[in-house]
């Protein structure tokens, strides 16, 4: 593709269709729609308004202390995030996010991004987005025409300031939504605390008071006791079972995206087996990442293997992630204090992650995970 010529005229002079996207994912912002689906869409609308062919947005990652890629559109996302940019090593997005401007740069594109990332796209031009907002600056979107070189007229650099104000808001939204649903899994836990205070520790309330009396209890006080106890217990497992179904948190990847991306990082073969009729559950796609990224951190930290397997497999009533290695630490090891949080996560979904050696010098790392029927 000759990304000098005009390519395809702006979208908007022919109509506001492509502005639809926006409306629907503000229509759609309160369902749990995966992270980078919701950014790649911000992405594929902004392609479709604008000349651009490929588009990319990224995102500051406070927990993490980086920078991400959430979305893209015309380009491979897995290349994308494999690339971890930062905000010193990629002075175009410092000028637009301080300047709030539209920037594009052409001469010496090298000085203005990190090299591998003009390198892999092949990049000539460059425009960047600053995505910001009621005083907040979320993150940038680079854009280009497929390669080559151009110039942007001030009509289309004025649409696209405009439509980064437009994705910052419906960013904005996204995110006040989640809050509110954190707000009302709170919530939720409150009126648990209170049901079982209210109901299980009033009855072993009676059932205390009972038993302190000084004087001894006939057989029908004793049964009204044991009746009490059975209704307690009984109270407090309905309230314990009750689902909270509490909201996952926001990772801005999936467990494949990861795969591509460490697959093609320097180190040992990584070795995936991963049927093409597995699929990950969404609900669980935080807590297989996190099992994942801990499995790998304690094998760069503790072992020198020749080969890492890593398999995923469901069946009815489970999902199962396994990653197995050798050269491991001939000292035995409890699997670190990352791994055991990855167990609590895990215990919070009525699964178990397992963790010890694995034949001679090997080590391995599984998580199991019930389905739901909304998994199945």
């Amino acid at each position: 593709m000759n990304g000098s010529g005009t390519g395809h005229a702006p979208s908007l002079f022919a109509g506001v269709e492509p502005l639809e996207v926006f409306v629907e994912l503000l229509a759609e912002i309160d369902t749990d729609t995966a992270s980078t689906e919701f950014y790649d869409r911000i992405c594929e609308a902004i392609c479709r308004l604008t000349t651009m062919r490929r588009a990319a947005i990224f995102m500051a990652d406070a927990a993490r202390r980086r920078v991400r890629a959430v979305g893209a559109h015309g380009t491979s996302f897995s290349q994308l995030a494999a690339l971890r940019p930062t905000l010193v090593n990629t002075p175009i997005a410092q000028r637009a996010l301080l300047e709030d401007e539209v920037v594009v740069v052409s001469e010496r594109i090298e000085e203005a991004v990190p090299a591998a990332y003009a390198e892999v796209l092949g990049i000539t031009t460059l425009v960047c987005t600053p995505m910001s907002a009621a005083g907040r600056a979320y993150g940038v979107i680079c854009a280009d025409r497929g390669g080559g070189r151009f110039e942007l007229s001030d009509g289309e650099r004025h649409l696209l300031w405009t439509l980064g104000k437009t994705a910052a808001l419906v960013a904005t939204a996204r995110n006040a939504t989640r809050q509110q649903e954190r707000t009302r899994r709170l919530g939720e836990r409150l009126d648990l605390a209170r049901e079982i205070h209210e109901r299980v520790l009033q009855r072993l309330f009676g059932v205390s008071l009972a038993l302190s009396a000084e004087q001894p209890l006939d057989r029908e006080q004793r049964e009204r006791c044991r009746s009490e106890m059975q209704e307690a217990i009984g109270d407090l497992r309905r309230a314990l079972e009750r689902p909270l179904a509490p909201l996952p948190p926001e990772t801005g990847t999936t467990v494949a995206a990861e795969l591509g991306r460490i697959s093609a990082a320097p180190g040992p073969p990584v070795v995936v087996h991963w049927p093409g009729e597995v699929t990950v559950p969404p609900d669980l796609e935080p807590l297989a990442q996190s099992v994942l990224a801990e499995a790998l951190r304690n094998i760069a930290k503790h072992a020198r293997p020749s080969r890492v397997d890593i398999t995923l497999a469901r069946d009815a009533d489970t999902f199962t992630l396994e990653v197995r290695n050798d050269g491991a630490a001939s000292r035995r090891r409890d699997g670190g204090m990352g791994l055991r949080l990855a167990a609590f996560e895990a215990l919070q979904q009525g699964g178990v992650v397992e963790f010890g050696p694995a034949g001679a010098d090997g080590w391995r790392v599984r998580l199991l995970v019930p389905l739901g029927r909304e998994d199945e």
